[in-house]
């Protein structure tokens, strides 16, 4: 491939620089409880949108709007498992940002990250998608619409600051602790969601179970018992007091073989099945109890995370 013309290289660099300008009216520097603090971005009219880690343990921080000015703004809601927090402010009159939500991203396009230093600077790190993949569940147990690896420094301090696509739109929110240190983008879409949510319950509500279990062989004539036969499944050793498996009347020492008809071999298989799980659904469950299969109906309950 040919290298492009400087023109193009110059247009390109102005209108990123433009963009930056713009969307940079409404980046902020947030000073919560972490020691490295956080931007975030005025994603809806007096709604800031920021890393979670960086307000965790705090209901109160204060935003630094430029150089020379900084408000309070109150905690309205955490997602740990998205590293998302929104914040409310009032009184403030932060540019609207426009968010593009269905970007046709593609592996190794121009991208630009923005933050805010704890002095109110506007900074910025310029890179490109490094990696594009299908949702993903992070290692909290968060849904991602889909998994944007960066090719760009994230430097201390860029967490929840936003990423911008060549169009110079905000394409998601950045997060360098989702991937153990690695950056990476929260999609639009899923911001959307989780400020949805946020904001109306102050909390992201997470389908549960109620139970601890490992791993058991079972005996090949035990299996053979089962509809669906199998050598292996999930021994239940603890029951949440009050929560959905004991309404169902589960006990310790059941074993889980089977859910959907499909079996259950590892625990993680049934985590999955329960965090892809309406609140409120109810899951058949194959149970043996001393020595006999057992149908089992259990309602998925509501757990919720602050």
């Amino acid at each position: 491939m040919g290298a492009l013309p400087i023109s193009m290289w110059e247009t390109l660099s102005d209108e990123f620089a433009a963009a930056a300008e713009q969307v940079g009216k409404s980046v902020v520097a947030v000073h919560g409880a972490h020691r490295f603090g956080a931007s975030g971005i005025q994603w809806r009219k007096g709604v800031i949108v920021t890393a979670e880690h960086a307000v965790r343990r705090v209901n109160e921080v204060r935003v630094r709007i430029g150089p020379e000015e900084s408000v309070s703004a109150s905690v309205a809601g955490r997602d740990p498992s998205t590293d998302l927090a929104v914040l409310k402010v009032t009184g403030e009159a932060l540019a609207e940002v426009r968010v593009d939500a269905s970007p046709e991203l593609k592996l190794g396009q121009l991208v630009l990250a923005l933050a805010r230093s704890r002095r109110g600077n506007l900074v910025a790190s310029p890179g490109i998608i490094g990696g594009l993949s299908g949702e993903l569940r992070t290692w909290r147990g968060g849904r991602l619409d889909q998994h944007i690896r960066l090719a760009l420094e994230l430097y201390p301090g860029f967490s929840g600051g936003p990423l911008l696509g060549a169009a110079g739109k905000v394409i998601g929110i950045n997060t360098s602790a989702l991937a153990r240190g690695r950056g990476m983008t929260i999609p639009a879409t899923t911001v959307n969601r989780v400020v949805d949510e946020l904001l109306e319950k102050g909390h992201i509500a997470r389908p549960y179970l109620g139970l601890a279990m490992q791993p058991v062989d079972i005996p090949e004539a035990l299996g053979a018992k089962l509809k669906a036969p199998t050598n292996r499944g999930l021994l239940v050793v603890h029951v949440e007091s009050g929560g959905p498996a004991e309404k169902a009347d589960l006990l310790i020492g059941d074993i889980l073989v089977a859910l959907r008809d499909r079996t259950l071999q590892e625990s993680e298989g049934l985590h999955s099945v329960v965090l892809s799980s309406q609140i409120g659904e109810t899951l058949p469950l194959t149970v043996l109890r001393g020595g006999s299969p057992l149908q089992v109906s259990i309602v998925v309950g509501e757990r919720a995370e602050h």
